[in-house]
């Protein structure tokens, strides 16, 4: 479906967030063709955010207000001169957009849970397990080569297998700031979930998108490894294991929280710590983290936690 926005019928405001200078609104698509029903009209959700400022140049302000003078302070608005290689705001898109969807970008509050090895097998894996394929199909989309392929920066060789990944921009990211460079680290194969499921036989895998991340950093952007902040979420938004890579100084991300977001160089450090045989780290742990309370896990996982 294509996604022209002046067919954008504003229904509510689901989130809005002045630290990160975004918006989500639910809403709907009208049909493109004048020969389908307004009624056809599909549930999308649309976030707009502004873009990371540019580095300043001549002529990058084209005016500016004066608000206030104090002493040897001033205060003004200013307004951006047009540049069709900066744009003001990046928008992403989703219709159709599911119940789930809705939640997930709606306000909601957030409480932190703790997820014993037991509460896992008895309430989340059964959760991961039933997620439904469809959620996970622009993911296999990506993988497979049948989308976004002009897009990847990196595709490990046939010999890495089974412990391929591809690197690609990732789509929160504008494309044109490296101060707010976002990309993600995706497996090739679908059996590594989240970060329970990791042991020290990954440790090549993990070892790679460490260097090659640094490496299409460094080649196409200049950027040095240690410019990098490399992280995986737990829980994650989607069941197929992948590496997030940002530019070291965004620190505006809500997904960098603590209980959340977990340091790849601290994951590589406990695998190489832990033992070589039996159950992994991770998947001897207590894992605590934040669920807001549209989560699909929230009711049952806030529930158990009485019997800790």
């Amino acid at each position: 479906m294509d996604f022209e926005l002046d067919r954008f019928v504003f229904k509510r405001v689901l989130d809005e967030d002045p630290a990160t200078r975004s918006v989500v609104l639910l809403g709907t698509l009208r049909p493109s063709s004048s020969d389908i029903p307004d009624a056809q009209a599909k549930p999308a959700i649309v976030r707009i955010e502004r873009t990371a400022l540019p580095s300043f140049s001549d002529g990058l302000i084209a005016t500016a207000k004066l608000i206030e003078t104090t002493d040897i302070y001033a205060w003004m608005l200013g307004w951006l001169s047009h540049s069709e290689d900066r744009p003001d705001v990046k928008i992403n898109v989703i219709c159709p957009a599911t119940d789930v969807h809705i939640r997930k970008y709606s306000t909601q509050q957030v409480h932190i849970v703790r997820e014993t090895p037991a509460l896992y097998e008895r309430i989340v894996r059964p959760y991961m397990d039933a997620f439904p394929a469809s959620r996970t199909q622009w993911v296999e989309e990506i993988v497979s080569g049948r989308s976004e392929a002009e897009k990847v920066l990196y595709r490990s060789p046939p010999e890495a297998a089974p412990f391929g990944f591809l690197i690609l921009p990732d789509m929160k990211w504008d494309l044109a700031n490296t101060t707010s460079l976002y990309l993600v680290a995706l497996t090739l194969l679908p059996n590594i979930k989240s970060l329970r499921d990791l042991n020290r036989s990954h440790l090549p895998l993990l070892h790679a998108i460490r260097r090659e991340a640094a490496n299409v950093a460094k080649s196409r952007w200049g950027l040095e490894g240690t410019e990098l902040r490399l992280f995986v979420h737990y829980q994650p938004s989607y069941y197929h294991f992948h590496v997030h890579i940002v530019n070291a100084n965004h620190t505006s991300l809500r997904g960098m929280v603590v209980g959340q977001a977990h340091m790849l160089d601290d994951i590589i450090s406990l695998l190489e710590l832990d033992e070589s045989t039996g159950s992994s780290i991770f998947q001897r742990m207590t894992h605590s983290y934040g669920l807001g309370e549209q989560h699909g896990l929230f009711s049952a996982m806030q529930a158990a936690q009485s019997e800790l």
